[in-house]
């Protein structure tokens, strides 16, 4: 069942969008060659705890962090521990901030050091995807035309789009209703109504699309250990469009 939020319920979720940004933000002050993953993950605790929130992620189902902290081939849902990172890593943060009853979530790749043209590349495709499929946000479209768009533009620049994990509604639980994949065709799916509230959240590969999940149970890595980025940002069904609540 999807849940069509009020204003007031958008405006308690833009306070934790606003957190969940910031969050990121202080994550990417950090990056730097030498720092391990774990001390990133103590960053943004800090963070979120500091503006009166609590870490979406932490204790979900088990995780046992506050961010999901993914590098290189690593797609999704990275434990942070002892891994230092080292120049030229891409780095994705994936950061929920759950504030006056709401959640935030929001994923972004950032970068160790100085990076290969690829990763630049892919992290800007990535980001770019995201746009694509936010402008195709609007009372009346359907999730498809979100889907349909990202995969073309993901795809026309060669590369894959992760289909085994895919975005979601957000609101008062941290994954709602509907889901939003990052490939499909328009005119399809669920149709999109002001006060709908969504987690939009390519994940592309610059080799196959397969992926696979590690021995600890969470972190998904590409099949072929080729380079993985992710952009992510929740938004809200507007009468004019969408808006982005975790804009940074």
């Amino acid at each position: 069942m999807i849940k069509l939020k009020s204003q007031l319920e958008i405006e308690k979720m833009r306070e934790a969008g606003k957190i969940t940004a910031g969050a990121l933000l202080a994550a990417r002050e950090v990056i730097k060659p030498g720092v391990t993953t774990n001390h990133i993950d103590g960053i943004i605790r800090r963070y979120i705890e500091s503006h009166g929130a609590k870490p979406s992620f932490l204790n979900y189902a088990g995780f046992p962090a506050s961010a999901c902290i993914s590098v290189n081939d690593e797609v999704i849902h990275g434990i942070p521990g002892p891994r230092e990172l080292q120049d030229g890593d891409i780095v994705k943060v994936d950061v929920g901030a759950y504030y006056k009853g709401y959640h935030g979530d929001s994923a972004r790749t950032f970068f160790c050091g100085n990076v290969s043209d690829e990763a630049a590349d892919i992290e800007r495709v990535c980001r770019e995807s995201f746009y694509a499929g936010f402008a195709e946000a609007k009372p009346g479209a359907r999730i498809g035309d979100i889907s349909e768009a990202i995969q073309q533009y993901v795809e026309s620049r060669g590369y894959s789009v992760v289909k085994e994990y895919v975005g979601h509604g957000v609101g008062e639980k941290l994954h709602e209703s509907p889901d939003v994949p990052n490939y499909g065709r328009a005119g399809r799916g669920v149709r999109l109504s002001e006060g709908m509230t969504i987690a939009v959240e390519p994940m592309i590969n610059a080799g196959a699309a397969g992926v696979y999940v590690l021995e600890n149970e969470w972190t998904v890595v590409t099949k072929d250990h080729s380079l993985s980025a992710h952009y992510e940002n929740t938004i809200a069904i507007t009468a004019d469009g969408a808006e982005i609540l975790t804009k940074i």
